[in-house]
């Protein structure tokens, strides 16, 4: 046995994921062991791990921790806000890592990248959320904002408070983008229903509605390429 190995064998429960990752890396540990680390310690009567793999269990799995409240986190026994924090706070790292690639400015040249920019962010949302991306004349992203988050309908989706927020911030065009918390990006009736109401009131104010892209998991679909706008 190693020295390592020795010093490993001693190590608490508690500990062990920390150890692991320092011996071999972070990607041999398990969700729960990763969540463990990010807990730091258990409870009273159970291991960091215990409780991590308890979390994932409640709450369905890992992808359903990403759209948790911080509510739904502390109504776990042995997780008070210090840790609900901390799990949150390494979800929204991994969120900005993800496109922390990207340039400063970023240029939308197709349907693709603006999905790629924005799907992360809605794929595992609970809820519709309705958002807005700004471009400027050479079709660069200089702002994003959620509007409504809900059932898109004409009572949360206003052309008014669409370009409100457009000529806010001097924007030349936009590309609208909701997704489908089922997964299925097909589009709805009601969705082809506002896409071109807001192609309306663009063509009217001078600001180009350039897609609409209804985000599912893993997939989207875009409206202009359908020809449903």
């Amino acid at each position: 046995m190693s020295h390592l190995s020795q010093i490993l064998s001693d190590v608490p429960e508690n500990d062990r994921p920390r150890e692991r990752m320092l011996q071999y890396g972070a990607h041999v540990l398990t969700d729960s062991e990763i969540i463990a680390i990010l807990l730091r310690t258990g409870s009273y009567d159970e291991s960091a791990i215990t409780l991590a793999q308890k979390l994932l269990k409640k709450l369905g799995g890992l992808r359903q921790l990403v759209d948790a409240s911080t509510e739904q986190f502390i109504e776990m026994k042995g997780i008070g806000p210090a840790k609900a924090l901390q799990i949150q706070a390494g979800i929204e790292l991994g969120r900005r890592l993800a496109k922390s690639k990207l340039e400063h400015y970023i240029t939308i040249k197709s349907p693709g990248d603006a999905a790629k920019y924005i799907m992360e962010d809605l794929r595992y949302l609970k809820k519709e959320h309705f958002i807005c991306l700004f471009l400027n004349t050479k079709n660069q992203l200089i702002a994003q904002e959620t509007l409504s988050m809900g059932s898109l309908n004409a009572s949360i989706v206003h052309p008014r408070e669409v370009f409100r927020a457009a000529i806010k911030r001097s924007s030349a065009s936009i590309i609208c983008v909701h997704n489908h918390p089922s997964g299925d990006p097909t589009p709805s009736p009601e969705d082809i229903e506002i896409t071109n109401r807001l192609l309306e009131a663009g063509q009217v104010i001078g600001i180009e509605v350039l897609d609409h892209l209804i985000i599912g998991d893993q997939s989207f679909i875009s409206l202009k390429e359908r020809g449903l706008m």
